[in-house]
């Protein structure tokens, strides 16, 4: 999965998955612009200690080219003179991946509407990203170009960690009390599924769909860091959702 020469914006790379996709188009050889609120000179209302800069620096020590730009893509001011620097600086853009979310405070779980995610606000967030990705697609395809959402399986965000009271090196300890974590997935794994899609000439193939982290590591033989191919949205239904006690086995 090479990307050397390609040049990429990953719009919302502070941490979690947005982190870890800039840092594996890094790996890949990429010139990666990474943008968000928090810098090390300011933080946004989230009081989070992670910046775009930690995640530029990552994407260079991974071989690639990480340029931290601090941008509210709420404004859109920001918005287009960041779109004017890339262009003055790279000439071209080949990779914009849009990680931008923001909703952890807004929504609450098991209010009385009967569905799948347990919000209604955090079901629809989902659902509007596929569809707006495959109006994208429509759009785009005239000009070469491929759109897709994709999804992580249960991340192991930052923010996940916290809350569980593990950190990356202990994250089995919070299976203790949350058994189906045995699941989850690093946010480099999502990173690795979107740079074998950007270096894969045939992705027009997936133009429109809706994909998966652990979908596309069958495809494309990627692994998560510790080797494994965690497969979240198969195991949910399988064993999470249908009662049975929490187990990886073959899901891994």
């Amino acid at each position: 999965m090479t990307l050397q020469g390609k040049v990429a914006l990953v719009a919302g790379a502070t941490r979690g998955a947005g982190r870890g996709i800039a840092v594996e188009l890094g790996a890949a050889g990429a010139t990666v612009y990474v943008t968000g609120r928090t810098t090390r000179a300011h933080q946004s209302e989230y009081a989070r200690p992670e910046t775009i800069e930690e995640t530029a620096e990552l994407v260079s020590a991974q071989g690639g080219h990480g340029i931290a730009v601090q941008v509210d893509h709420l404004v859109a001011e920001d918005v287009r003179k960041l779109v004017d620097r890339i262009r003055a600086e790279q000439g071209r853009l080949d990779v914009l991946v849009n990680d931008i979310w923001g909703g952890e405070k807004l929504f609450e779980w098991n209010k009385p509407v009967e569905h799948y995610r347990l919000s209604p606000f955090y079901d629809l967030a989902k659902v509007s990203v596929t569809r707006m990705a495959w109006a994208h697609a429509k759009d785009l395809a005239p000009h070469g170009a491929t759109s897709i959402s994709l999804t992580p399986g249960w991340l192991r965000s930052e923010m996940m960690l916290e809350a569980f009271g593990v950190t990356e090196d202990n994250w089995r300890d919070a299976t203790a009390k949350v058994p189906h974590f045995v699941i989850s997935e690093t946010p480099r794994f999502i990173g690795r599924a979107v740079a074998a899609l950007a270096a894969d000439p045939d992705r027009s193939r997936w133009n429109g769909q809706s994909l998966s982290s652990g979908g596309l590591a069958q495809v494309y033989g990627f692994t998560d860091l510790d080797g494994s191919r965690p497969d979240a949205w198969r195991y949910v239904p399988e064993v999470q959702d249908a009662g049975k006690p929490a187990d990886a086995t073959g899901y891994r």
